[in-house]
């Protein structure tokens, strides 16, 4: 625990790929134990969507992208989810 008495977390850089946009941006996991993977926050059958910090969403089809600070994406439009390679 931080000093602060909230949990530390740790930051993954990561991209998913929709029908139409490529969104990469920041998930914040537990460090260690419990869903600190990647793929296991991806697959949690509870949640439904993904929130992404420090966002950019590219189109598919061209186009300049968008920086957003925060985004909530559905899972059901994420067709590829991997981690960005620091």
């Amino acid at each position: 625990m931080a000093e602060s008495g909230h949990a530390e977390r740790r930051v993954e850089r990561v991209a998913f790929e929709t029908d139409r946009h490529l969104v990469v941006g920041d998930l914040t996991l537990p460090p260690t134990g419990y869903q600190s993977r990647f793929s296991d926050s991806i697959n949690r059958g509870d949640l439904e969507f993904v929130q992404l910090t420090n966002v950019e969403i590219t189109p598919l089809e061209g186009g300049a992208p968008r920086e957003l600070p925060f985004v909530i994406l559905s899972k059901r439009h994420i067709h590829l989810a991997h981690p960005v390679a620091g």
